[in-house]
């Protein structure tokens, strides 16, 4: 009987686990990556904004 409860409490353990995995990489790719690419486009027009500012204010 023990043997039983063991390996079904390390079994539940593992699952556990798993599940704790699965949902943080979830959350990652559905929440943090999106809003770091958007951060990313931002800074890139940033930049490309700022070089035709400064472009069109040289003559």
């Amino acid at each position: 009987m023990a043997k039983k409860f063991g390996a079904g409490l390390a079994t539940g353990i593992l699952a556990s686990i798993g599940a704790i995995a699965a949902g943080a990489f979830t959350y990652k790719k559905k929440v943090l990556d999106p809003e770091i690419e958007q951060e990313n486009k931002m800074e890139e027009n940033r930049i490309k904004a700022n070089r035709k500012s400064h472009v069109s204010h040289q003559a």
